[in-house]
């Protein structure tokens, strides 16, 4: 390292990031659509004390994911409370966690530790996803630990190999058979390219302990799939065939029961990974080549396994239709290996990325949520209610409306359904092109908020003002 770079001011400027990101927990509200679906999920399963199955709204069961990330909030909630801080604090430690894993790994593998964490940190969509209430640092955990107990395993570090099943059975209850598919994928190539398909097969039986290390996975997983089957019969069928592959395989799928699927082009994956991984995936080009360099014009082992690791996710996601951009996460820990791989061997003058892009992170996550948090939250809305008085949601109600109003705000499908209830005084939130319908117009304006309003409505208002 250059001399601004000393230890001590690597490990401050890693401890400074991670402190930020702390203390931002809770200066913003949930957002919808996924923070505030599965942390009004976790906020359900505490309320109700069905810890088996996550739940969509009361009484309806949520088939799309597995239970570890609203085991990981609701557990918080449960010790703690549902503020936004505490729902969001144990992604952040997963996020320290995996930190924690990189670093020893890379520690193992003399790779420098401290630049591999410094750079992971810093790396866009691994910053923002810790912290943030979704399934993917929870799955980006896993992997890597599925990933690097693989390979110590591999070296010669048996035991290591447990813990590459246990990441597997994490990222089964993080995500589901993605994981299994991930993970094959990545070592599966890599095995071929170093080993070839016939010896690859009898170093595999040599080296991992396949029985042991299945029993221990099928152990720590299987338990609980037959138990979410056997209590809402249907969850297999819609988890593996639609969740695992209608949802990849087709735009827009039309199945999905929860919400809306996300049509993207084909390939697109690829470009959510250099924009997400920015200034970095830049870089990856510069160190490949810096690495084979070094190693007479090939990439060694370590660095062709990190290659693999990074570009599974990638290659499985380039023809699925249904993406986001956190679905490079899993593949994001071995992209800052090989950036700190290479820059051990002289990558140069690009040490000045570890302390220009966390500024340009900080700076952008406050930029983001300052507006976000009014237009993507009801946190806001919902906070100039009386508590007395019964809410309802007009025609759409935001996963973050159920959240704020711990439940009890329902959602009324017509104005014509509205008109028939014959309500007493209660509040309707209504979105910003109803407001011209005269069935609203004996109600009161109470709030105007981004997108919706919030009204007081009811018999008693008849000669008060109106919005």
């Amino acid at each position: 390292m250059t001399r601004i770079f000393t230890a001590n001011r690597a490990w401050a400027l890693l401890a400074l990031l991670l402190i930020i990101r702390l203390i931002s927990l809770g200066l913003y509200p949930l957002m919808d659509t996924t923070e505030a679906r599965y942390g009004e999920m976790a906020r359900l399963m505490v309320e109700t004390g069905n810890w088996l199955t996550p739940q969509f709204d009361y009484g309806v069961p949520f088939w799309g994911k597995p239970p570890l990330h609203t085991w990981m909030s609701a557990s918080f909630i449960a010790l703690f409370d549902a503020s936004e801080f505490f729902i969001r604090l144990p992604h952040w430690l997963a996020a320290v966690i995996l930190l924690a894993v990189i670093g020893k790994f890379a520690y193992k593998m003399q790779v420098p530790a401290l630049p591999s964490m410094l750079i992971l940190s810093a790396i866009p969509v691994f910053y923002i996803c810790t912290g943030a209430v979704m399934t993917d640092i929870a799955l980006a955990l896993a992997f890597t630990l599925a990933m690097t107990g693989f390979y110590l395993a591999w070296q010669g570090e048996k035991n290591y190999a447990y813990v590459g099943f246990t990441g597997l059975a994490l990222g089964l209850l993080a995500k589901g058979p993605l994981i299994l598919v991930l993970f094959g994928l990545s070592s599966g190539i890599w095995l071929l390219w170093q080993y070839g398909i016939n010896k690859m097969w009898h170093l595999l039986w040599q080296r991992i302990p396949l029985l042991s290390g299945s029993a221990l996975l099928l152990a720590l997983t299987l338990p609980w799939y037959l138990m979410a089957e056997q209590a809402t019969p249907g969850f297999l069928h819609y988890f593996i065939i639609g969740e695992h592959w209608l949802r990849f395989t087709q735009s827009g799928w039309a199945g999905d029961l929860y919400g809306t699927a996300h049509d993207q082009p084909r390939g697109m994956i690829w470009i959510f990974f250099l924009l997400t991984a920015l200034p970095w995936s830049f870089l990856l080009p510069a160190a490949l080549a810096k690495l084979a360099k070094h190693n007479q014009g090939k990439l060694d082992s370590l660095s062709a396994f990190l290659l693999c690791w990074l570009f599974a996710p990638l290659i499985l996601f380039t023809f699925a239709g249904n993406i986001l951009p956190a679905y490079v996460l899993p593949g994001i820990p071995a992209l800052a290996l090989l950036i700190s791989k290479a820059w051990q061997q002289g990558l140069g003058k690009w040490y000045w990325l570890t302390l220009v892009s966390p500024a340009l992170l900080i700076a952008a996550i406050i930029v983001v949520n300052k507006d976000n948090g009014a237009v993507k939250s009801e946190r806001y809305l919902l906070s100039q209610r009386s508590q007395d008085i019964p809410s309802y949601y007009l025609e759409k109600q935001p996963f973050s409306g159920r959240f704020y109003s711990l439940g009890q705000a329902k959602k009324i499908p017509t104005l014509t359904q509205w008109q028939s209830l014959a309500l007493p005084r209660h509040y309707l939130i209504v979105e910003h092109h109803l407001l011209g319908k005269p069935a609203l117009a004996s109600c009161k304006n109470v709030y105007q908020g981004k997108v919706r309003n919030l009204l007081l409505c009811g018999p008693k208002l008849s000669n008060e003002s109106r919005y």
